[in-house]
């Protein structure tokens, strides 16, 4: 679990241009660029459908390659901010982002959409990958923990505000006009960082190979390798219902574009939530408790799912809701936990994150991909599923003596380590 510290330390900087609250802001905006850069355009994916005349699982690779290299791109933008610093693994990933984001716009058919998703998506890697970094170089304590609840919170707006304004552009533009507003989030991003002072205060030395080896040294470290699959694994069933939810809602119920973002919003507002409410609970309740009755309640709402599901979308959109609650009050404890496992190499863990994160939901993408006849009764079936193999590996690992436990209640270190 130790490794050696081999580079120089350098004292992170305060932030002066963007201020502590401006800084926490631009972290979640950093955190939220996966919903922004794939919520948004949910609605125009049946219209997309019909203006290159594709089948939906191809404009649907639109979508599951974003998540498949996304994944892949992270795993190299974390060594290399641990080795390079922070601000310029984000400068040179907003700028593919922003440039790549252009592109889609002009895409002429779904093979170069496809293409520029993808570049779009390494790009994307960059922001995530550092986030939760940037957060355990400034911050400590419990401090760090309402930080990333905060920042969970706010990049869950994201998913709230994405559909809407992406129907909303639907009814004034196309779906080419999606895009150009990803590109305008890219190039606010890219400015961002360039205002943003370098937060890395150890950086690793030696090749570049050597940095990228850092992902080995992470990897075997059974602590935090064990946690990384077990809190994993729900992104399968979230991520299912994100490429289902369309289709969903607007196929299977026969809903409009505008009002499916609205259902949509309204399921992501609980995402939102879910971390605020983990620190308001967390000062009465263990993280164990929280985090083991949060499995539960998700095996129990995709049973629910499944059995009254398909009756209306209000109660779909009622049944899938504790799941997605309780599925995101968890976020701040098991990001805080994993990394408390490590004592360096943040950037390279905070890629693993991502990428298992994403690799386990391009799993749930791809399988509500497949032509079921009650696409419905699959969702709610691997919520449940999922939620019942989570709780008895958290239950199983939780207790092993190689886990190193956090304390519940820490003292407040509300100081930035700057």
């Amino acid at each position: 679990m130790n490794h050696e510290n081999n580079g120089s330390i350098m004292k992170p900087k305060g932030q002066k241009y963007l201020g502590e609250r401006g800084f926490v802001v631009f972290i979640a905006f950093l955190g939220a660029f996966i919903p922004l850069s794939t919520d948004i355009y949910l609605p125009a994916l049946p219209k997309m459908v019909q203006y290159f005349h594709a089948a939906p699982s191809m404009v649907n690779l639109t979508l599951t390659f974003f998540f498949i290299f996304y994944a892949l791109g992270t795993l190299f933008w974390g060594p290399l901010s641990d080795k390079y610093g922070r601000k310029p693994v984000l400068l040179i990933g907003m700028g593919i982002y922003s440039s790549a984001s252009i592109l889609c716009v002009f895409s002429v058919n779904i093979y170069a959409l496809i293409l520029f998703r993808v570049f779009q998506s390494i790009g994307c890697g960059a922001a995530t990958a550092v986030a939760t970094a940037i957060v355990k170089d400034v911050y400590a304590g419990r401090k760090r923990l309402t930080i990333l609840a905060v920042v969970q919170s706010m990049g869950m707006v994201a998913p709230i505000i994405s559909p809407v304004m992406g129907a909303i552009i639907l009814t004034l533009l196309s779906w080419r006009g999606v895009f150009a507003v990803l590109a305008v989030f890219g190039i606010l991003s890219l400015l961002g960082s360039i205002v943003m002072e370098e937060t890395i205060g150890i950086r690793n030395t030696g090749s570049i190979l050597k940095s990228l080896g850092r992902l080995g040294v992470v990897v075997k470290n059974k602590s935090f390798s064990s946690l990384l699959f077990t809190f994993s694994l729900t992104s399968i069933a979230f991520m299912a219902f994100i490429s289902a939810s369309s289709y969903i809602y607007v196929d299977d119920f026969g809903l409009s574009e505008q009002t499916y973002s609205y259902y949509f919003a309204a399921n992501a507002l609980f995402f939102m939530l879910g971390p605020l409410v983990y620190i308001k609970i967390s000062k009465h309740f263990g993280s164990h408790s929280i985090i083991t009755f949060s499995y539960l309640v998700m095996s129990i709402s995709g049973l629910m799912v499944s059995i009254l599901g398909n009756l209306s979308p209000v109660v779909f959109a009622l049944s899938l809701i504790p799941a997605s609650l309780f599925g995101s009050i968890i976020g701040p404890a098991r990001t805080n936990l994993m990394i408390e496992q490590l004592d360096g190499d943040t950037g390279a863990a905070s890629s693993l994150m991502s990428c298992a994160y994403t690799f386990f939901g391009s799993i749930g993408m791809l399988i509500i991909s497949f032509d079921f006849s009650n696409r419905i009764f699959v969702l709610g079936l691997l919520h449940m599923v999922i939620g019942v193999v989570s709780l008895i590996l958290w239950t199983i690992i939780a207790q092993k003596p190689y886990i190193k436990q956090v304390p519940d209640q820490v003292k407040d270190r509300d100081t930035i380590i700057a």
